[in-house]
């Protein structure tokens, strides 16, 4: 597509959109197209909004980074370069190592990444896939790292992000500047990331 199956809303289009807009100018420094999208009905864009507060909370071990991570790798499976492009910028918002941004992509083998982290992005990856690969090996290298808890919070990052990969490809929304220099100063040396029908 050349242009976004449905255009995004103008922030200051409604009171109500530029308050929600509030919350992603704190995460990605600012209100992505995709929730401009959703606003075209409104308790849409707020549900997700909420949804995405309760999921990215920051309460426990599973850290803000890491999270950001696992969205990473759920958009990375998705193919939604759109996502890819929020989520490492995020990521290095939230504090991810800078060896870690640089290699996300090898988190299987680098030493950047120690074996809690592993299994977890192995659940993402495993968890994004179509079919579904969860299976007792991903399970049993969950547990040997985090609660049930935990476990809790990264499928609500990975299905987050799910909706998200599905709504941005679908929707071919329009990608924002910061994004891109965010997707082409992480990713694009060394994975397939490239604005494509985002642009």
């Amino acid at each position: 597509m050349n242009a976004p199956l449905v255009n995004p809303l103008d922030i200051n289009s409604s009171p109500e959109l530029l308050e929600l807009a509030t919350f992603f100018n704190e995460t990605l420094g600012f209100c992505p197209n995709s929730v401009r999208t959703m606003h075209h009905r409104p308790a849409i864009a707020t549900a997700f909004i909420n949804l995405n507060k309760a999921v990215m909370a920051n309460d426990g071990r599973v850290k803000s980074a890491l999270k950001r991570l696992i969205g990473y790798i759920t958009s990375q499976v998705a193919g939604c370069n759109y996502c890819k492009a929020h989520t490492i910028r995020a990521a290095e918002r939230y504090g991810a190592e800078q060896e870690q941004l640089d290699h996300v992509w090898e988190y299987k083998t680098h030493n950047a990444f120690n074996d809690a982290e592993r299994a977890a992005l192995d659940f993402a990856w495993a968890a994004s896939t179509i079919p579904n690969g969860v299976d007792a090996t991903i399970k049993e290298k969950l547990y040997q790292h985090w609660n049930e808890g935990e476990i809790v919070e990264m499928l609500g990052v990975i299905s987050l992000f799910g909706y998200l990969n599905r709504w941005n490809d679908s929707m071919g929304t329009t990608i924002e500047d910061p994004a891109i220099e965010s997707g082409n100063q992480w990713l694009a040396e060394n994975t397939d990331w490239q604005v494509g029908k985002h642009g």
